[in-house]
């Protein structure tokens, strides 16, 4: 047992688990394998969704060098065979509700960390389900029957290795660590696979000739942070010694909520950008209001053309779910970053609201109040809910090419 420090600085008991009983369930090449589902013919060979950037990649287009996010001129370069398909975000989405049903009639204990993946506990269910082993196996089984996907499970004692183990399986795989080998597996690994181990860590680490995770461990907490910093020091230091006792949350709320959008490489206008904020705007306004929530943080996302990625945030005076309010916000850090936009070009745009907190009591009896929206919002939100998201949309948006919109986990 461990006790750890909540936020609030009270304290809380965490029992961290002595055995293998947490399952990282991830969904193989999500999209491409919806597509490979619904299409037989696509089966077997390289698919690729999306035209413009590419959103997924089937392993058979992976096998070629293929990889998401990557330009999609460069990726038919490297897979001249691929086939080209348009995404259905709707399908997805569908296909993402059908495989988190199958895990709740698993254990009541999910707590979903994207639309293609999730973590379990297991740990309950020993005398009804069998060894956590077996429970990985009847739900991929399950997954493959009910919804015709492939999906991979890692099975350890801690979240994060669940996760390493997951990675280490795919495709269509299923690995146990048993705790007494944990760190024998984990050491063996490449530096990459810890969490916060991106390309310029990995790189700082490969300079001091650190390739391995055991290599890492051997470093010290001392170690780390003078390579990486304090926070990301020692956030290292913990995982390669597999230090992680999270529990799997089930219906945790969420401390953020975002979208983003795919644009391809071809050059956007200021116009352009402003039309697409506006649109996520919209979307992530209506989403706060729909689960009662306000936020103070607004965060823009930027991924270049070279792929490198920047975010610049601003947090406001007063909680908010107002959409004038956000997208005033979110028009600011646009501008700022315009120079740098235009300078390097852009092929993804996001945006992400933080420092989320409960509307009041008080708030949610009244049809609008300052602190939850305006009355046009109240207005489009009750045209929206009655005749769909797309009864309504502002002039600018029309004809407009928005980019490719990711479906996203429930708030």
């Amino acid at each position: 047992m461990i006790r750890l420090p909540d936020v609030g600085g009270r304290c809380e008991h965490v029992f961290v688990s002595t055995r293998e009983t947490i399952l990282h369930a991830d969904l193989d090449a999500f999209y491409a394998a919806v597509e490979q589902r619904d299409d037989p013919w696509l089966r077997g060979r390289p698919v690729i969704v999306g035209p413009g950037v590419v959103l997924a990649a089937s392993y058979e287009a992976k096998a070629y060098g293929v990889r998401t996010a990557m330009n999609g001129a460069r990726a038919r370069g490297l897979c001249p065979r691929a086939i080209v398909v348009r995404p259905r975000m709707s399908a997805y989405a569908e296909a993402s509700r059908a495989v988190f049903e199958v895990f709740r009639a698993t254990t009541p204990l999910v707590e979903g960390l994207s639309i293609d993946e999730a973590f379990l506990d297991v740990g309950g269910l020993g005398r009804i389900g069998g060894p956590p082993a077996e429970i990985a196996a009847r739900l991929r089984r399950d997954v493959l029957e009910r919804v015709g996907l492939p999906i991979t499970v890692g099975v350890a004692r801690t979240k994060f290795l669940a996760k390493v183990a997951s990675g280490v399986a795919k495709p269509d795989g299923l690995l146990l660590v048993p705790a007494e080998e944990e760190l024998g597996f984990l050491h063996s690994l490449e530096v990459e696979r810890l969490w916060g181990v991106g390309p310029a860590t990995a790189a700082r680490l490969r300079e001091r000739g650190i390739a391995t995770v055991g290599q890492v461990a051997g470093l010290g907490e001392p170690g780390l942070i003078a390579i990486a910093g304090q926070a990301a020091g020692r956030h290292l230091h913990s995982l390669a010694h597999n230090h992680d006792p999270r529990p799997v949350h089930p219906g945790r709320r969420r401390r953020s909520i975002g979208a983003q959008r795919a644009l391809g490489r071809r050059a956007r206008s200021p116009a352009d950008l402003d039309a697409i904020v506006v649109s996520l705007v919209d979307r992530l306004a209506r989403r706060l209001r729909q689960a009662r929530r306000t936020c103070r943080t607004v965060v823009l996302r930027l991924r270049f053309g070279d792929y490198a990625r920047a975010s610049r945030s601003r947090t406001m005076v007063d909680a908010t779910a107002e959409t004038e309010a956000i997208l005033g916000t979110a028009r600011g850090l646009l501008s700022a970053a315009w120079p740098m936009i235009e300078r390097r070009g852009l092929t993804l745009l996001g945006l992400a609201l933080g420092n989320l907190a409960e509307d009041s009591p008080m708030q949610l009896t009244l049809p609008f109040t300052p602190a939850t929206g305006s009355a046009l919002d109240a207005a489009l939100d009750n045209v929206r809910d009655r005749f769909g998201s797309a009864a309504v949309t502002r002039a600018t948006l029309l004809n407009r090419d928005q980019g490719v919109a990711v479906p996203l986990l429930p708030d």
